[in-house]
């Protein structure tokens, strides 16, 4: 993948560039959507086109219970899927118009960091990845863009440079507009999948964004990412996981 043209010059269009800058990062080092060969592939479909959004989760469901009985049929560990449904909840909660579903958030997920499990990584209990998933330093060679530290080394460990981190794959100046505490640990850690997670939501319906619109969801993804090829990754796993939650 190539960088796109970026639009700069209001806050909101700078963090648009930190997002898409995060994303290429991860997919010169991971090669997004290839990592477990479950022959995740892009969807040929044009953009706009809706993707199945998986029935809306209620407020009675029981996360555990619903992410372990769901986690072998989408290849997803239990403890990602629990993040994701509950960064769903939250954000229905916070803005029912955005209408998002986790299995967006989970297609995020397996492009981004493979729910954690890139390179070895895991989730542990507490759904921290160890060891954390960073990033390239974004220093301006082979094909990334130069973004110079700015948050003195603290999530990246880089005080030159910024680096891409987390599940799903936040830079610093990014995490320091989005990010959020998931958990209700009173810490909103990117390396934390719930945080993760709500900080993505919170991303996706920004603006006022319908995910369950077509428009609305190609809007919200290509804002993560300026990459169509990247959306029709992220369309073709959700559609897979929506699938996934009416299997037998």
């Amino acid at each position: 993948m190539r960088p796109a043209s970026i639009l700069v010059g209001s806050l909101a269009a700078f963090a648009v560039f930190l997002v898409t800058v995060v994303v290429l990062a991860q997919d010169r080092r991971s090669g997004a959507g290839s990592q477990r060969g479950d022959g995740l592939s892009p969807a040929r479909v044009d953009r706009d086109t809706p993707v199945a959004q998986g029935v809306p989760l209620t407020a009675a469901v029981d996360l555990r219970t619903w992410s372990t009985e769901l986690a072998g049929r989408t290849m997803i560990p239990a403890r990602a899927l629990q993040a994701y449904a509950a960064a769903e909840l939250a954000q229905r909660a916070a803005g029912p118009g955005c209408r998002l579903s986790w299995t967006t958030l989970a297609g995020i997920g397996r492009v981004e960091s493979d729910h954690g499990r890139f390179g070895g990584a895991a989730l542990d209990a507490d759904g921290v990845v160890r060891p954390r998933i960073i990033g390239v330093p974004l220093d301006g060679s082979d094909g990334v863009a130069e973004i110079r530290d700015t948050d003195g080394g603290r999530l990246d460990g880089d005080s030159v440079y910024d680096r891409a981190v987390g599940p799903m794959q936040f830079l610093p100046a990014t995490w320091a507009r989005y990010g959020a505490d998931g958990n209700g640990d009173g810490i909103a850690d990117p390396h934390q999948i719930d945080d993760a997670a709500r900080a993505a939501a919170a991303y996706l319906c920004a603006e006022g964004r319908d995910i369950a619109s077509g428009e609305g969801w190609w809007d919200g993804v290509l804002t993560y990412n300026r990459s169509v090829n990247y959306a029709r990754l992220v369309w073709a796993a959700a559609d897979r996981y929506a699938a996934a939650t009416t299997t037998p």
